[in-house]
Protein backbone atom coordinates (compact mmCIF):
# COMPACT_ATOMS: atom_id res chain seq x y z
CA UNK A 1 0.00 0.00 0.00
CA UNK A 2 1.06 3.36 -0.93
CA UNK A 3 1.70 5.92 2.16
CA UNK A 4 -0.93 8.40 1.03
CA UNK A 5 0.59 11.25 3.35
CA UNK A 6 3.45 11.60 1.43
CA UNK A 7 5.41 12.74 4.75
CA UNK A 8 8.49 14.64 4.11
CA UNK A 9 10.66 16.92 6.80
CA UNK A 10 10.37 20.67 6.83
CA UNK A 11 12.46 23.32 8.68
CA UNK A 12 11.48 23.12 12.31
CA UNK A 13 10.83 27.13 13.00
CA UNK A 14 8.39 27.76 15.99
CA UNK A 15 4.83 27.51 15.41
CA UNK A 16 2.85 31.08 16.41
CA UNK A 17 -1.08 30.58 16.32
CA UNK A 18 -3.28 33.55 17.31
CA UNK A 19 -5.76 32.97 20.08
CA UNK A 20 -8.36 35.07 20.00
CA UNK A 21 -9.70 36.76 23.06
CA UNK A 22 -12.94 38.46 24.78
CA UNK A 23 -13.58 42.06 23.26
CA UNK A 24 -11.50 41.47 20.21
CA UNK A 25 -8.27 40.81 21.99
CA UNK A 26 -5.53 38.89 20.44
CA UNK A 27 -2.37 36.89 21.83
CA UNK A 28 0.24 34.81 20.04
CA UNK A 29 0.95 31.50 21.64
CA UNK A 30 4.28 30.01 20.66
CA UNK A 31 4.58 26.21 20.11
CA UNK A 32 7.88 24.77 20.20
CA UNK A 33 8.38 22.32 18.11
CA UNK A 34 11.45 20.74 18.06
CA UNK A 35 12.50 18.41 15.16
CA UNK A 36 12.43 15.25 17.21
CA UNK A 37 8.95 16.17 17.76
CA UNK A 38 8.55 16.33 14.26
CA UNK A 39 10.39 12.95 13.74
CA UNK A 40 8.05 11.53 16.24
CA UNK A 41 5.20 12.67 14.46
CA UNK A 42 6.14 11.68 11.42
CA UNK A 43 6.60 8.07 12.67
CA UNK A 44 3.27 8.00 13.68
CA UNK A 45 1.57 8.50 11.17
CA UNK A 46 3.78 5.95 8.63
CA UNK A 47 3.37 3.63 11.22
CA UNK A 48 -0.82 3.75 11.19
CA UNK A 49 -1.29 4.00 7.84
CA UNK A 50 -4.44 1.77 6.45
CA UNK A 51 -7.66 1.15 4.41
CA UNK A 52 -9.31 4.38 6.04
CA UNK A 53 -6.47 6.17 5.92
CA UNK A 54 -6.24 5.56 1.92
CA UNK A 55 -10.05 5.84 1.68
CA UNK A 56 -9.90 9.36 3.07
CA UNK A 57 -6.49 10.22 0.74
CA UNK A 58 -8.89 8.68 -1.86
CA UNK A 59 -11.86 10.96 -1.35
CA UNK A 60 -10.82 14.19 0.18
CA UNK A 61 -7.19 14.88 -1.44
CA UNK A 62 -8.01 13.11 -4.95
CA UNK A 63 -11.73 13.96 -4.68
CA UNK A 64 -12.39 10.21 -6.24
CA UNK A 65 -16.09 9.43 -6.95
CA UNK A 66 -17.17 12.51 -5.38
CA UNK A 67 -21.33 12.46 -5.31
CA UNK A 68 -22.80 14.84 -2.63
CA UNK A 69 -26.74 13.94 -3.75
CA UNK A 70 -29.94 14.29 -1.55
CA UNK A 71 -29.56 11.01 0.13
CA UNK A 72 -25.64 10.87 0.61
CA UNK A 73 -26.35 13.99 2.81
CA UNK A 74 -28.64 12.86 4.59
CA UNK A 75 -26.90 9.70 5.77
CA UNK A 76 -23.90 12.32 6.76
CA UNK A 77 -26.44 14.08 8.55
CA UNK A 78 -27.38 10.58 10.56
CA UNK A 79 -23.92 9.88 11.03
CA UNK A 80 -22.77 12.82 12.39
CA UNK A 81 -25.90 13.44 14.98
CA UNK A 82 -25.07 9.22 15.73
CA UNK A 83 -21.46 10.17 16.21
CA UNK A 84 -21.36 13.33 18.27
CA UNK A 85 -20.79 11.20 21.66
CA UNK A 86 -20.70 7.54 20.83
CA UNK A 87 -17.56 5.51 19.70
CA UNK A 88 -17.85 4.93 15.92
CA UNK A 89 -15.26 2.43 15.40
CA UNK A 90 -15.72 -0.73 12.33
CA UNK A 91 -17.39 -3.04 14.80
CA UNK A 92 -19.51 -0.46 16.95
CA UNK A 93 -22.98 -0.76 16.39
CA UNK A 94 -22.85 2.58 14.28
CA UNK A 95 -20.14 1.46 12.11
CA UNK A 96 -22.50 -1.70 11.16
CA UNK A 97 -25.30 0.50 10.77
CA UNK A 98 -23.71 3.15 8.19
CA UNK A 99 -22.56 -0.12 5.97
CA UNK A 100 -25.85 -1.00 5.72
CA UNK A 101 -26.89 -1.12 1.70
CA UNK A 102 -29.38 -0.31 0.90
CA UNK A 103 -29.03 2.75 3.68
CA UNK A 104 -32.66 2.55 5.45
CA UNK A 105 -32.64 6.47 5.82
CA UNK A 106 -33.20 8.20 2.24
CA UNK A 107 -35.59 10.67 0.31
CA UNK A 108 -37.81 8.46 -1.31
CA UNK A 109 -38.18 6.08 1.91
CA UNK A 110 -38.86 9.21 3.95
CA UNK A 111 -41.55 10.71 1.28
CA UNK A 112 -43.27 7.38 1.86
CA UNK A 113 -43.15 7.12 5.47
CA UNK A 114 -46.65 8.20 7.13
CA UNK A 115 -44.72 8.65 10.09
CA UNK A 116 -41.20 9.53 9.85
CA UNK A 117 -40.60 9.79 13.28
CA UNK A 118 -41.79 6.41 14.71
CA UNK A 119 -39.83 4.95 11.19
CA UNK A 120 -36.95 6.28 12.41
CA UNK A 121 -36.98 5.34 16.30
CA UNK A 122 -37.79 1.61 14.95
CA UNK A 123 -34.81 1.22 12.57
CA UNK A 124 -32.16 2.98 14.78
CA UNK A 125 -33.36 0.88 18.03
CA UNK A 126 -33.47 -2.33 15.88
CA UNK A 127 -29.79 -1.57 15.15
CA UNK A 128 -29.10 -1.31 18.35
CA UNK A 129 -28.73 2.52 18.55
CA UNK A 130 -30.86 3.38 21.76
CA UNK A 131 -28.87 6.06 23.08
CA UNK A 132 -29.87 10.01 22.82
CA UNK A 133 -32.20 8.21 20.57
CA UNK A 134 -35.48 10.90 20.85
CA UNK A 135 -32.93 13.38 20.99
CA UNK A 136 -31.20 12.37 17.38
CA UNK A 137 -34.97 11.58 16.06
CA UNK A 138 -35.77 14.81 16.31
CA UNK A 139 -32.54 16.31 15.04
CA UNK A 140 -33.09 14.21 11.57
CA UNK A 141 -36.31 14.93 11.26
CA UNK A 142 -35.63 18.70 12.03
CA UNK A 143 -32.56 18.87 9.82
CA UNK A 144 -34.60 16.89 6.97
CA UNK A 145 -38.05 18.98 6.71
CA UNK A 146 -35.58 21.76 7.25
CA UNK A 147 -33.80 21.07 3.81
CA UNK A 148 -36.98 20.29 2.05
CA UNK A 149 -38.63 23.35 3.28
CA UNK A 150 -35.21 25.34 1.47
CA UNK A 151 -34.95 22.83 -1.19
CA UNK A 152 -31.78 21.85 -0.42
CA UNK A 153 -30.37 25.35 -0.74
CA UNK A 154 -27.90 25.24 1.80
CA UNK A 155 -25.73 22.37 0.78
CA UNK A 156 -26.34 23.54 -3.67
CA UNK A 157 -23.98 26.53 -2.02
CA UNK A 158 -21.74 24.52 -0.54
CA UNK A 159 -21.04 22.25 -3.50
CA UNK A 160 -20.41 25.55 -5.52
CA UNK A 161 -18.09 26.95 -2.80
CA UNK A 162 -15.84 24.18 -2.18
CA UNK A 163 -15.49 22.68 -5.24
CA UNK A 164 -12.00 22.08 -6.54
CA UNK A 165 -8.86 23.15 -4.72
CA UNK A 166 -9.94 25.48 -1.44
CA UNK A 167 -8.82 27.54 1.70
CA UNK A 168 -8.47 27.06 5.16
CA UNK A 169 -10.59 30.39 5.59
CA UNK A 170 -12.90 29.35 2.92
CA UNK A 171 -14.08 25.93 4.78
CA UNK A 172 -13.86 27.66 7.58
CA UNK A 173 -16.77 29.83 6.82
CA UNK A 174 -18.94 26.89 5.23
CA UNK A 175 -18.54 24.91 8.57
CA UNK A 176 -19.73 27.93 10.35
CA UNK A 177 -22.25 28.09 7.99
CA UNK A 178 -23.37 24.34 8.88
CA UNK A 179 -23.43 24.58 12.26
CA UNK A 180 -25.80 27.81 12.18
CA UNK A 181 -28.59 25.99 10.22
CA UNK A 182 -28.15 22.62 11.15
CA UNK A 183 -29.71 21.60 14.03
CA UNK A 184 -27.52 19.16 16.29
CA UNK A 185 -24.33 20.47 15.01
CA UNK A 186 -21.75 22.58 16.52
CA UNK A 187 -18.50 23.22 15.20
CA UNK A 188 -17.38 19.54 15.22
CA UNK A 189 -20.05 17.86 13.55
CA UNK A 190 -20.46 20.89 11.18
CA UNK A 191 -16.87 19.68 10.25
CA UNK A 192 -17.07 16.22 10.40
CA UNK A 193 -20.56 16.48 7.52
CA UNK A 194 -17.97 18.33 5.46
CA UNK A 195 -15.07 15.28 5.70
CA UNK A 196 -17.59 12.76 5.32
CA UNK A 197 -18.76 14.39 1.90
CA UNK A 198 -15.40 14.96 0.91
CA UNK A 199 -15.48 18.66 0.46
CA UNK A 200 -12.79 19.51 2.96
CA UNK A 201 -9.05 19.39 3.66
CA UNK A 202 -7.90 21.83 5.92
CA UNK A 203 -10.78 21.88 9.02
CA UNK A 204 -11.31 18.57 10.67
CA UNK A 205 -13.29 17.38 13.10
CA UNK A 206 -11.74 18.42 16.90
CA UNK A 207 -12.94 15.38 18.89
CA UNK A 208 -11.73 13.53 21.99
CA UNK A 209 -8.60 11.67 20.18
CA UNK A 210 -7.52 14.61 18.24
CA UNK A 211 -7.33 16.56 21.60
CA UNK A 212 -5.80 13.25 23.77
CA UNK A 213 -3.47 13.16 21.02
CA UNK A 214 -2.39 16.92 20.94
CA UNK A 215 -2.33 16.90 24.49
CA UNK A 216 0.28 14.20 24.72
CA UNK A 217 2.23 15.43 21.98
CA UNK A 218 2.51 18.99 23.60
CA UNK A 219 0.44 21.54 22.35
CA UNK A 220 1.09 24.88 24.09
CA UNK A 221 -2.48 24.41 26.19
CA UNK A 222 -4.08 22.05 27.83
CA UNK A 223 -7.47 20.98 25.67
CA UNK A 224 -10.81 21.15 26.82
CA UNK A 225 -14.00 19.26 24.91
CA UNK A 226 -16.25 21.56 26.32
CA UNK A 227 -14.60 24.86 25.30
CA UNK A 228 -14.17 23.32 21.87
CA UNK A 229 -17.97 24.41 21.69
CA UNK A 230 -17.08 27.85 21.18
CA UNK A 231 -16.19 28.55 17.65
CA UNK A 232 -13.33 31.19 18.58
CA UNK A 233 -11.62 28.80 20.51
CA UNK A 234 -12.47 26.10 17.70
CA UNK A 235 -10.91 27.91 15.10
CA UNK A 236 -7.24 28.68 17.62
CA UNK A 237 -6.89 24.58 18.00
CA UNK A 238 -7.39 24.53 14.02
CA UNK A 239 -5.13 27.14 13.46
CA UNK A 240 -2.64 25.32 15.32
CA UNK A 241 -3.28 21.62 13.77
CA UNK A 242 -2.99 23.55 10.34
CA UNK A 243 0.60 24.97 11.08
CA UNK A 244 1.47 21.50 13.04
CA UNK A 245 0.04 19.44 9.52
CA UNK A 246 2.35 21.75 7.33
CA UNK A 247 5.73 20.95 9.18
CA UNK A 248 5.51 17.44 7.85
CA UNK A 249 3.32 18.47 4.59
CA UNK A 250 0.21 16.41 5.63
CA UNK A 251 -3.46 17.68 4.84
CA UNK A 252 -5.30 17.95 8.10
CA UNK A 253 -7.97 15.61 6.55
CA UNK A 254 -5.16 12.95 6.56
CA UNK A 255 -3.87 13.70 9.79
CA UNK A 256 -7.25 13.58 11.33
CA UNK A 257 -7.68 10.11 9.74
CA UNK A 258 -4.48 8.66 10.38
CA UNK A 259 -5.48 9.74 14.75
CA UNK A 260 -8.87 8.35 14.23
CA UNK A 261 -8.02 4.80 13.09
CA UNK A 262 -4.89 4.22 15.48
CA UNK A 263 -7.77 4.13 17.97
CA UNK A 264 -8.98 1.45 16.83
CA UNK A 265 -6.19 -1.00 17.00
CA UNK A 266 -5.93 -2.51 13.21
CA UNK A 267 -9.54 -3.23 13.00
CA UNK A 268 -10.28 -1.68 9.55
CA UNK A 269 -10.16 -3.31 6.37
CA UNK A 270 -11.29 -3.21 2.88
CA UNK A 271 -14.53 -4.81 3.87
CA UNK A 272 -15.96 -2.36 7.41
CA UNK A 273 -14.46 0.94 5.52
CA UNK A 274 -17.32 3.40 5.41
CA UNK A 275 -18.21 4.93 2.30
Amino acid sequence: MTKPCGCLLRDFNLIKIKCILPENRKMNIIWDITKEDTQKMVDFINENQNVFVENRFNRNIKREHIVTDKNIILKEITMCLLTSQQRSGPNTPIGKFLRLKPFPFTVEKFEKEKNIEDFIRKTLLTNGLNRYINRITKFIIYNYTGLIHTKWELFKNIEKELNGQTTISEERKIADKIAKNLKGFGPKQARNLLQGLGLTRYEIPIDSRITNWLNKFGFPISLSSIALQDTSYYHFVSDGINELCKKVNIYPCIFDAVIFSSFDKGEWNEENVIS
